[in-house]
């Protein structure tokens, strides 16, 4: 018996699912090369223009002059270096909890969040749009994982009323596909009344959301009680990478003693935590940062609206247009990106069947005249797909 991958393969490409990476020759931003062609991208989670700032890169160069360019060992071992305190330090004051955990990636985060918190004999409920790293962790955690209708608080309370042991309700903040907001007061309430406790997984609200950036629970006016576990990431609105648990003093101790996606990586380069340090630093002082990217977001979807896209229902930097079939938001794809456009084009199984879309993404690094260029270019694309339909 041997494993039929060409066939796997084959039938991928035949339903027009095929997944390619794009090689990019150039730091990240609006004007990019991929692949040899020089594109204006509109597909990365860069949301407020800090992947490239030379302020961040220069604090990264400093801290790899005096801390060297990787972790060393594990944090439990020897790889808990100053750099990597002190952004921990700075990411609980930022988000106003007592104590931040710092993982290596956003994935490594909910998984080790989710799996050293629950176990057999308890019960984990999450959105059914949640991100794949939220599911995946509920599965391996060996608790009754149950998914309830995106946003659907009354079928989220059924299943509460059922639930056994220790209780976890999880959900994104800002969901990715679709970029509309988890109904975070709701949930809270719901969670509360049972004595579950409510983690929520703000990777693409961390940045944009909230007065100072703080995200969805700033921007609902939420406290610890009502999300006793916050998780963002850092490789979006700040640019750099890796991810933070931020909770309470006994949250953070448990994960430290408990979860394994913590305790047994390598710590990131201290370097790195320098450089997110400086981009910390921007977030919470260039408001301007939110400010371009909000007028941006309203730019672009009063023009889509004006053609007639099918927008959902977004106020995010993720603005997916719903185009269904998988192949046609492939052409689509390919007609922006032969107009010096790169947008994705979302298809199954990251989106449910029959709901593929291009998801376009705006960052406060692009200009009101670069949207404008790429309104422009999908009235074209989408004329030209209506006259071949």
């Amino acid at each position: 018996m041997s494993f039929d991958l060409a066939a796997r393969l084959a039938a991928r490409r035949a339903e027009h699912l095929y997944r390619q990476r794009p090689l990019l020759q150039s730091p990240q931003g609006p004007q990019v090369m991929v692949d040899g062609q020089p594109l204006l991208a509109f597909c990365n989670n860069d949301y407020l223009g800090l992947a490239n700032h030379p302020q961040v890169i220069e604090a990264w160069r400093a801290g790899a002059s005096r801390w060297g360019v990787g972790g060393g060992a594990s944090h439990l071992v020897v790889g808990h270096a100053t750099p990597h305190h002190e952004l921990e330090e700075a990411l609980a004051a930022f988000t106003g909890r007592p104590r931040a955990l710092l993982f290596t990636t956003g994935y490594m985060a909910n998984l080790g969040a989710v799996t050293a918190l629950v176990g057999q004999g308890d019960t984990v409920l999450e959105d059914r749009l949640n991100h794949a790293s939220l599911l995946d962790a509920g599965l391996l955690s060996g608790a009754r994982f149950n998914r309830y209708l995106h946003n659907d608080v009354q079928r989220l309370a059924k299943r509460l009323e059922k639930a056994t042991g220790n209780t976890l309700v999880v959900t994104d903040g800002v969901f990715s596909m679709d970029g509309d907001l988890a109904d975070l007061p709701a949930l809270a309430r719901a969670t509360r009344a049972k004595g579950a406790w409510l983690m929520v997984d703000d990777a693409h609200g961390v940045g944009p959301l909230g007065a100072t950036g703080g995200g969805i629970v700033e921007h609902f006016g939420l406290s610890q009680e009502d999300v006793p576990v916050l998780v963002g990431t850092l490789g979006k609105a700040f640019g750099t990478a890796g991810a933070f648990v931020a909770g309470s003093e006994e949250l953070i101790e448990s994960l430290i003693q408990f979860a394994r996606p913590y305790i047994y990586t390598t710590s990131q380069p201290p370097a790195l935590a320098c450089a997110t340090l400086k981009s910390l630093e921007l977030l919470r002082t260039e408001h301007w940062r939110r400010e371009h990217l909000n007028g941006l977001i309203r730019q672009f979807r009063r023009g889509a609206e004006q053609m007639g896209l099918a927008l959902m229902d977004s106020f995010t930097p993720i603005q997916p247009i719903l185009i269904g079939d998988s192949a046609k938001a492939m052409r689509l794809s390919q007609r922006l990106r032969e107009r010096g456009i790169m947008v994705t084009a979302i298809r199954p199984p990251t989106v449910p069947a029959g709901s593929a879309r291009l998801r376009v993404t705006l960052t406060a690094a692009h200009s009101e005249a670069q949207v404008q260029q790429l309104l422009d270019a999908l009235e074209a694309c989408f004329c030209l797909e209506a006259e071949h339909a």
